[in-house]
């Protein structure tokens, strides 16, 4: 059965025509993108190729350890790190084809430096996940040296790479369908309506009851879009979207009416990386109107509602709604627009390139010794392009006498900056926490930009050697959709509403 969705005020059928330009769009690169190198690219290859043999050699040894009786969390664990391994092994391969091939589809953005580095800081981000779930056990000691020889190289290979942020490439057409869009598409969508490919209701009057089943239903590595529509309900299920299911779209009737919700946590047993209720893998995923909610309460210490390895992925009018740990935006390029976020402590964390755009962010009622803190990036080299940035949010809480923190440094090199935001009396005075001690207070890298509201004020904040007010606009541009997650070259076009850079 196949739901018509036809002409509204804002019609799907709008939304999904400017979005279906997001999936792998093909650019016209420069053919001086291989100078975003400083070694040539058979070195470049070479190297990313013995990362791959690395890896290879380590999975065996973990599937060794699949079956540790009486300890599920080790098992997550295991399970967990085989997967990062597996995902691992394909964006290395991702990277030596578009280096092999710079102006081939593999280039996501045509900013060859951009995918490079995104993509091997997503390497390293799968390593240093692996060796957390893995932390204190045997299997650790037996692996450590194997996986820290793979974080050694990759950094080695990051180095090698040029930050250049000034885009190469331009899409051939912005005004156009891309060309894997067959004719039929393209005057559905001309139509002003079009078909999803699944339809998901509780009620069975649609070729699913839940979730689960029509993503793994989806085509592997589609280079189409795939519109599966979600109609109201509260579906209890946790959804993974396999990293081969690309270009996904997954549409709600309303963050209010439609909610996928789960409670697996840290304390009964999960891993925080595999407590996600909601968890995409693919790339070019996009979700709009949907709510992803994990109900497991602050004394169960992290249980995530929504996490994303998916790059040049969309969440848009989504509400993402926990406790501790709420949203991992766990790695790759990624782009929060008008969603509505809430959760205690950490609620925000993560490895990746995130930016977040008019987001309502709001701290809950935590545990009586728990303070909340807003973001916890994770950066863990200098080389990596990640990091978060919250531009035009109103960040309060449910309870203003909450104390309420704007983020504190998860790893060495934390990267998080909020400008042109409003702040409630919930954020205190001194604005950031530290994690441990004077632990990454100089590495660490957080800024402010023209905010305002009660909580903004500046007079109080931290002194530390990494905190930065920017004073001018030319520190807070970096920060943009633009430059932070070279949106024009991936969002332009596509219909999201969005802010390229410093003005509405």
């Amino acid at each position: 059965m196949a739901l018509c969705l036809k002409k509204q005020p804002f019609t799907i059928a709008t939304f999904i025509f400017f979005f279906l330009l997001l999936s792998l769009p093909h650019f016209t690169a420069s053919p001086n993108d291989l100078s975003c190198l400083k070694v040539s690219p058979n070195n470049f290859t070479n190297s990313a190729e013995e990362v791959v043999t690395n890896i290879q050699q380590v999975t065996p040894i973990l599937s060794h350890f699949t079956s540790a009786f009486g300890q599920s969390r080790l098992l997550n664990a295991v399970f967990d790190c085989m997967n990062l391994l597996d995902g691992s092994v394909d964006q290395l391969e991702w990277i030596i084809s578009a280096t092999q091939n710079p102006i081939g589809k593999d280039n996501s953005t045509g900013n060859l430096s951009s995918d490079l580095r995104t993509w091997l800081s997503a390497v390293l981000v799968n390593q240093d996940t692996c060796i957390e779930g893995l932390q204190g056990t045997n299997v650790m000691d037996l692996l450590s040296t194997d996986l820290y020889r793979v974080m050694s190289s990759v950094k080695n290979l990051l180095d090698k790479v040029i930050p250049i942020n000034d885009q190469l490439a331009t899409a051939t057409s912005s005004d156009q369908f891309p060309s894997w869009i067959i004719d039929n598409d393209m005057k559905l969508l001309q139509a002003n309506e079009t078909t999803a490919d699944a339809v998901v209701a509780a009620d069975g009057s649609g070729n699913y009851s839940n979730v689960t089943d029509a993503v793994n239903a989806a085509p592997e590595l589609n280079m189409k879009r795939y519109v599966i529509y979600v109609k109201k309900g509260v579906y209890i299920e946790n959804v993974e979207i396999d990293k081969k299911k690309w270009n996904i779209m997954i549409i709600g009737e309303g963050m209010d009416t439609t909610v996928i919700s789960g409670d697996w946590n840290y304390a009964d047993g999960s891993t925080t990386f595999g407590s996600a209720t909601f968890a995409v893998n693919g790339r070019g995923f996009i979700a709009r109107d949907i709510s992803f909610q994990n109900t497991a309460g602050p004394e169960k210490e992290p249980a995530v509602a929504l996490r994303s390895d998916s790059d040049l992925s969309v969440f848009y009018r989504c509400g993402i709604f926990g406790y501790q740990d709420s949203l991992y935006p766990h790695s790759m390029r990624q782009f929060y627009r008008e969603c509505t976020i809430a959760g205690t402590v950490d609620f925000i964390f993560g490895y990746a390139t995130a930016m977040f755009q008019k987001c309502q962010i709001i701290a809950k009622q935590g545990m009586p010794t728990q303070k909340n803190t807003v973001a916890a990036h994770g950066r863990m080299d200098p080389n990596q392009p990640t990091g978060f940035s919250f531009q035009f949010c109103n960040i309060s809480a449910e309870n203003d006498t909450v104390p309420t923190y704007l983020g504190r440094p998860w790893k060495n090199f934390s990267r998080t900056v909020f400008m042109q935001s409003y702040m409630s009396n919930a954020i205190r005075p001194e604005g950031w926490l530290e994690w441990n001690g004077s632990f990454a207070l100089d590495t660490l890298y957080y800024g402010e930009y023209m905010n305002s509201g009660p909580g903004s004020g500046l007079a109080n904040r931290v002194k530390w050697p990494g905190y930065h007010v920017f004073n001018d606009s030319s520190d807070a541009n970096n920060y943009t959709v633009a430059q932070f997650i070279e949106g024009d070259l991936w969002l332009s076009s596509t219909g999201v509403n969005y802010t390229a850079g410093l003005t509405v």
